[in-house]
């Protein structure tokens, strides 16, 4: 229903689907999260209801919402007047207005939305913050396959998982990976591969984190064999970092594979094997650790791959859970240097993943170039913002803070209930269903996360 309950004259009552999205909404209204794109972002579109920013803000809310595209800006936040409310909106645009300032967007607005980004990631993020004597920093990069329509701009063949011939983009991520948050999101032509990607990646990263030379010392950049030349890992080296990540190119891999001297058996995979490199590692520019990785494939052949690291042998083993006192151990040296590879699963993939289930990235996607640069950057703050509210969340609501993002936008924060509001359209009292099986839970989270902004928080039917 999109008529409001009228309590009093100053009060209203409106029932929503999404009446926990909009106990979030108030908190990011609070926080003015929004405003650094207000302000920065200036798209040249008439005005003759909404601004463009508004316009951004409800594709942004609808994200949220859990739609698959933005067609559905009408059915998840226009036929939802509680929920604008509760985000500082008070009424949504026509989804085709919203897709309209989207293609208005030009290559100067994107530009525009990334200082944005930089300014709402430095105002809220764990990354940013991070203390860099107490532990390292470790940044995932990775690219992931966006297919779209052939008349698309940029739109190319390329490599596609599991999907041969396919037309797209390229996405690349660098992800903050102790906190979750995706730092930098940028978009690629379809043949644009990680060893194109990685130096605008980290460059743009560079910037965002304001890292100075002291805090590249503290960062791992961990990637995979996209990112694997000589060239590029020796730029990284020159600039600092320590890296972590596989060789590019497989015949120097299997080259390399034969100075090995002792195989060793991977206790948890026995098709898997490693041993050390012994030839000098004499293309890197710094001291650099070099280790053979052989896999049997179908054919019963081995498939090799050499793993590089800058890394000591103590710093991998406390960062995969290891004892300082098996430094000693070459085995459990070797192993450590290849789990430490292996956690790139728990990583960057899986934060890929959890977008495309849980924010459907991979089911939007805009001809013009210029307007799916800026729908990329929403989809990364509204990753971010879910990553922030399961954060906030935390202390008080453990089992919560277990979630992924699609289970967040699922579960958590499609939960209807009543949103009451002032006269000047503030939030005061928010009943969740109680027959949802979070609502005992995250009603008490939110009681703790609204409390200053005294929002009563209650269970009821509805």
């Amino acid at each position: 229903m999109d008529e409001s309950i009228i309590l009093s004259e100053s009060v209203k009552a409106y029932f929503s689907s999404h009446a926990s999205l909009a106990a979030l909404g108030r908190k990011v209204k609070k926080l003015k999260l929004f405003e650094p794109i207000t302000q920065k972002v200036k798209i040249a579109q008439k005005v003759v209801k909404y601004r463009p920013s508004e316009k951004l803000m409800d594709a942004f809310i609808t994200l949220l919402a859990g739609a698959q595209g933005l067609v559905e800006v009408n059915k998840r936040l226009k036929a939802d007047p509680g929920l604008q409310r509760a985000f500082g909106r008070q009424g949504c645009a026509e989804q085709s207005v919203v897709q309209d300032t989207l293609d208005a967007c030009t290559t100067e607005n994107v530009a525009q939305m990334h200082q944005a980004m930089e300014a709402i990631f430095r105002r809220h993020s764990q990354t940013y913050r991070h203390d860099y004597q107490l532990n390292w920093q470790i940044l995932d990069a990775d690219m992931t396959g966006r297919p779209c329509g052939k008349k698309a701009k940029f739109a190319s063949k390329g490599y596609f998982a599991k999907q041969r011939n396919r037309r797209g983009r390229q996405e690349g991520y660098v992800i903050g990976t102790w906190y979750e948050e995706i730092i930098v999101e940028r978009l690629f032509d379809g043949k644009t591969q990680l060893n194109k990607a990685l130096r605008p990646l980290i460059s743009a990263t560079e910037g965002v984190l304001e890292l100075n030379e002291r805090q590249r010392q503290r960062t791992i950049v961990r990637i995979d064999s996209g990112g694997g030349s000589v060239e590029d890992i020796n730029w990284l080296l020159r600039r600092g970092y320590q890296v972590h990540g596989k060789d590019y190119s497989g015949v120097r891999a299997k080259t390399l594979a034969e100075s090995v001297i002792e195989w060793i058996c991977d206790p948890d995979d026995s098709s898997r094997q490693m041993g050390w490199v012994t030839i000098a590692a004499d293309p890197y520019c710094r001291p650099i650790k070099r280790i053979a990785v052989r896999c049997r494939k179908k054919n019963g052949q081995w498939g090799y791959g050499v793993i590089l690291s800058c890394l000591a042998p103590r710093d991998v083993l406390l960062l995969t859970g290891g004892y300082e006192q098996e430094i000693h151990d070459p085995k459990a040296v070797l192993l450590a240097y290849v789990n430490f590879y292996d956690d790139r699963g728990g990583g960057v993939e899986i934060e890929i993943k959890e977008d495309k289930q849980g924010l459907a990235t991979s089911k939007r996607n805009k001809k013009r170039f210029e307007a799916q640069q800026m729908l990329v950057q929403l989809e990364a703050l509204a990753h971010n913002t879910l990553v922030w509210a399961r954060q906030w969340l935390a202390q008080v609501c453990p089992k919560i803070a277990r979630l992924g993002i699609k289970r967040l936008v699922r579960d958590i924060f499609q939960m209807d209930g009543f949103l009451i509001f002032d006269q000047s359209f503030e939030l005061l009292y928010l009943t969740l269903n109680k027959a949802d099986p979070f609502a005992k839970e995250l009603s008490a989270g939110l009681a703790s996360l609204l409390a200053q902004e005294h929002v009563a928080i209650c269970l009821g039917e509805t």
